[in-house]
Formats: structure tokens, sequence, C-alpha cells
């Protein structure tokens, strides 16, 4: 007696980015993920306290790159969010970010672009798009060009 294959699910990787008004360092991470790592993961971000906007100077910094996240609004941090990744990354939300055991968890510590200008979001944009290629690698997903 014969058990009937199942239908092997896709391996897509959920990846949350977490910081305290999803207005700046997280918009970034997860605009630089979903453009490096295209539909190969799954991309989240959200805020312990959201912002009503965007920072300005992200939006334009990233535009800088070919990124365009005008459209982009902060959103609220949920415990279904974090349930539903497999690796939730934060940047400067302290312990506001729930703890589930069996999630991959990474804390990236990045300068908070809050109140910056783009000349001083360039180099935040910088770090967090090496560290979105270091993860991409560490998942084992190539990044696109």
């Amino acid at each position: 007696m014969s058990t009937p294959a199942v239908p092997s699910l896709p391996s897509v990787p959920s990846v949350l980015f977490v910081c305290v008004h999803n207005a700046g360092r997280s918009q970034m991470a997860a605009a630089f993920l979903t453009r490096l790592g295209g539909d190969r993961v799954e991309v989240r971000s959200a805020g312990s306290a959201p912002a009503d906007t965007v920072n300005p100077a992200v939006v334009q910094a990233l535009a800088e790159v070919g990124i365009d996240i005008s459209a982009e609004t902060p959103k609220v941090l949920t415990t279904e969010a974090v349930q539903a990744s497999d690796v939730v990354i934060t940047m400067g939300c302290g312990d506001a970010c729930p703890y589930f055991p069996g999630k991959r968890y990474l804390d990236w510590k990045l300068d908070d672009p809050a109140g910056q200008g783009v000349d001083a979001v360039r180099p935040i944009r910088d770090g967090i798009e090496r560290r979105v290629r270091g993860l991409l690698a560490d998942l084992g997903i190539p990044a696109r060009a």
C-alpha cells in the first residue's frame, strides 16, 4: 500500500524587518530585499510605533539608486507578522518586538535616519544594501542584478 505523493510547497523564506517608526531603516531594507531577492523571498516590514509617513530623505536616497518607495506607508508590527516570518531582523526597536521560539532573530545596529537629511541617509542606505546582500547569501538566494 503506497501513500500518494504530497506536492512540495515552494521554499520561499519570509523576512520581517522591524524598526520603531517603519519610516526609514526597515523600509530601506525591505525595498532592497524586494529588489534583490525578487519572488524568491517574501518581504515584510513594520514598526513598533509607526510614523504617519515614510521619511522623505529615505524616499530620496532610494530613488537615487532606482528604487521607488514613495507609495509605501509605515505599518504597525503585529504578532501575526512575526509568527508568519522565518527571519525577523530588528533595527533599534528594543524589546518591542515579540519573541517566538524557532524564529531566526538578527539585530542590525544602524544609525536612525529620523530627522536626518539625505546626505546622512546615504551611508545608512549603503550599509543596509550590504547587509541585505549578506542576508541573501546566508539564505542561499543569489542577488538579482
